[in-house]
């Protein structure tokens, strides 16, 4: 499978469409599972207050994951991501309550790189704080 962006379609500053992720506490053990990380932070309220943390926060990788799909959806095929980097900035704290916590995700290409390859910028958002930095991922389109 290829992707379905064409790398003449896109220009420096397209952008792709936005999405937002909901994340509950009941999210974060059903990854827990499927990850193998149940590191307390990430479900024991008590636990992440004790080590200093505002109360549960959700795993980075599962953050970084949530973030990537912007890209994946845009551009038809999770394998034309040859490349994916992120800096943690903030953690997605996730509130014992029926809302949970929201990741927002934008993005836009920043780069046109060779050999039909262009480079996203994203900019991940929760509670109006920057959970991602440095977040770029390289696509090859078709």
């Amino acid at each position: 499978m290829t992707a379905k962006v064409s790398y003449g379609a896109v220009e420096v500053g397209t952008e792709l469409p936005a999405r937002s992720f909901p994340v509950t506490r009941a999210t974060l053990v059903q990854y827990a599972g499927a990850s193998g990380d149940f590191n307390p932070i990430h479900w024991n309220e008590r636990f992440a207050r004790e080590v200093g943390l505002p109360d549960v926060i959700a795993h980075g990788m599962f953050t970084m994951a949530e973030a990537v799909r912007v890209v994946t959806d845009w551009a038809g095929d999770p394998g034309s991501v040859v490349e994916y980097g992120v800096r943690f900035t903030k953690p997605v704290v996730v509130p014992d309550d029926d809302k949970g916590a929201v990741i927002e995700v934008s993005g836009k290409v920043g780069a046109l790189l060779d050999d039909r390859r262009v480079r996203v910028d994203l900019t991940v958002m929760s509670d109006g704080k920057k959970v991602l930095g440095m977040s770029r991922a390289v696509v090859q389109l078709s």
